[in-house]
This record gives C-alpha cells, structure tokens and sequence, in this order.
C-alpha cells in the first residue's frame, strides 16, 4: 500500500494519505498559478477518507470552475500552501506535490487548463491534456 506523507515549510500543517491516488497532475488555470507563484500547481486527487491533516489551517475561498467554491489550505505560521478542500465537509483532497517529504512518489498523468498554460512554461510530454476540467466542455 502506498503512503503519501507531507506539510508545510514549517512542518505545523501535515498530511498522511494512504492508498492509491484518484489522479495526479498539473493544473495550469490561472487561480492555481496565482496561488502558487508558478506556472502551475502539482497537485494529487485523494478520496477524503484516505487523508489525515494535522494541524490548523488558514483557508482560501474563490469561486470554482464547476461553480460553488474552491477551498485552498496554508500554514497560517509560514505561509505553506498544502491542500485544497474542507475537511469534514469534502470527499475528496487535493494535496499539493510540492509538500510531499518524498518527491519521487509523484508521477504526473495529467494536464488540466491547458488553455490557460502560459507560453513560458514547459509540459512534461506524455501528459493526457484537457483543455479545463476534464469532463467538462
């Protein structure tokens, strides 16, 4: 069984996830690219019942693509941004791969937005690209 285990700079916020991932990706919309400071956002799909968080989080909300809205969580002491969505409330998180303590376990197979991808930005090759959310037109 695979373990997914990290957190913040500061090491307040943590995660452990276990099992297999929903998906893992890139996310190139232009809300993630704010957020991160970067080109994209790595990001891991996780059913809410095989994370653990530890930690207290300052949480972000903007409006989602699909409507109602997206939830990102940082480190309120050192500003790491570690995971999206409402814990308790959501069935399923994204963590973001940058925060992982082993970095090797992420294996991207996707990109999402890619129509918002900027031109500087270089995509892995082999990547299943969808133009915005896949599923959705």
């Amino acid at each position: 069984m695979s373990k997914f285990a990290g957190g913040c700079l500061c090491r307040a916020v943590r995660y452990e996830a276990t099992g297999a991932p929903l998906n893992m990706g890139l996310c190139y919309c232009g809300d993630c690219r704010k957020a991160s400071g970067s080109g994209f956002i790595p990001f891991i799909g996780f059913r809410a019942e095989a994370v653990r968080f530890t930690g207290e989080t300052l949480q972000f909300r903007s409006p989602a693509f699909r409507g109602g809205e997206a939830v990102r969580n940082s480190c309120p002491k050192c500003g790491g941004l570690v995971f999206g969505g409402v814990v308790g409330v959501d069935t399923e998180h994204t963590i973001y791969a940058g925060t992982l303590d082993e970095p090797s376990l992420f294996k991207p197979t996707i990109a999402i937005f890619t129509r918002d991808k900027p031109d500087w930005v270089a995509m892995p090759e082999g990547l299943k690209t969808f133009e915005t959310m896949p599923g959705i037109s």
